[in-house]
């Protein structure tokens, strides 16, 4: 398993990035990504010390572990130029707060990630036939979430994904211990959402594939 999508103390996780890391890999995940709420004001501080605790250690854990963010709430026309900041401050992984139907998130911001080409749309809500034909022209994946609330758009999701050939990932972005989901949820997740047995293992492979890509693999 693979999850793309965690938060720690350094924004409203509940678990510093060790212990997250290690409950991670004791519930039998293989890779995460620590990708913390940012805006301008925390980018710096979140990618200086996830960043140190992946470089020092990172060898010494039982997964991979990506250092990331989540832009969350942020002015969608500021969205690509802190997409672009966060890359040049070493994040190997940028996820962006989509427009979830449970918080007060500007429209336009699913829009401006994808331009602005993040790795990830997480939980996007209401997304639109013209915003998922993007995301699968830019390559941005499209996030079906086990998070309360978030994922009360997964079928919406799954099916403009399928329509319009999108990458899917499957996450859980988790801020407490029990978030980190096991394999057997995680699936009905999947399934739940309308994916087949077939389109669950393909999301399962995007992760896969894309932790090898970011990691020059």
């Amino acid at each position: 398993m693979i999850d793309l999508h965690t938060h720690t103390t350094f924004s409203d996780g509940v678990l510093i990035p060790a212990e997250l890391a290690r409950r991670a890999a004791k519930a039998g995940y293989k890779a995460m990504a620590m990708t913390d709420h940012a805006d301008a004001s925390n980018l710096g501080i979140i990618l200086d010390n996830i960043g140190r605790f992946v470089k020092e250690t990172g060898p010494y854990l039982d997964l991979e572990v990506l250092c990331g963010v989540e832009i969350t709430h942020v002015p969608p026309p500021l969205i690509p130029d802190l997409i672009r900041e966060a890359r040049k401050r070493g994040a190997q992984i940028v996820v962006v707060h989509g427009e979830t139907v449970v918080e007060p998130v500007l429209i336009g911001t699913n829009l401006a990630a994808i331009e602005g080409g993040a790795d990830i749309l997480a939980h996007p809500g209401m997304l639109t036939p013209q915003e998922a034909e993007l995301a699968a022209e830019k390559g941005v994946c499209l996030e079906i979430t086990s998070r309360k609330g978030h994922s009360l758009t997964n079928g919406l999701v799954a099916s403009l994904a399928r329509k319009f050939g999108a990458q899917l990932v499957l996450d859980n972005d988790a801020h407490a211990p029990g978030d980190l989901i096991p394999l057997e949820l995680r699936k009905k997740v999947a399934l739940g959402a309308g994916l087949t047995s077939e389109e669950y293992a393909q999301a399962e492979a995007n992760s896969r594939a894309l932790v090898g890509r970011l990691l020059g693999r």
